[in-house]
Order: structure tokens, then C-alpha cells, then sequence
């Protein structure tokens, strides 16, 4: 069985993620999968900006 907590806790850390953040760690990712999953962490998190402005009216 996982540990929820540890991954919960990862969760969070990555929800602070700035898209500069996001961009550093793809620039220094070490391997094309990492590169990636970095990829895919920043697109996440722009879509839930995005959503959280259209949601709110904000554009």
C-alpha cells in the first residue's frame, strides 16, 4: 500500500509551482521522460488557471 500523505503532500508542492518554475525544471530535466512529466505538470496547472479565470470572469 502507498503512502496517501506522502503523495498528498507532493501534491501540494506542486500546486505552488509557478509556470517560471515549471520552465526551469523542464530546461534542466535530465531525460526526455522527465522533460516530459514536466511538460505535462505546467500544462496542468495552466489549464487550472485558465479554468479558476473563465469560472470567475476574470478575462
Amino acid at each position: 500500500m502507498c503512502d496517501v500523505k506522502k503523495y498528498e503532500n507532493i501534491y501540494h508542492e506542486i500546486e505552488k509551482l509557478d509556470p517560471e518554475d515549471t520552465l526551469q525544471l523542464v530546461l534542466e530535466a535530465d531525460t526526455e521522460e522527465e522533460k516530459s512529466f514536466y511538460e505535462m505538470i505546467g500544462d496542468y496547472l495552466l489549464q487550472k488557471r485558465q479554468k479558476k479565470i473563465i469560472e470567475g470572469n476574470l478575462f
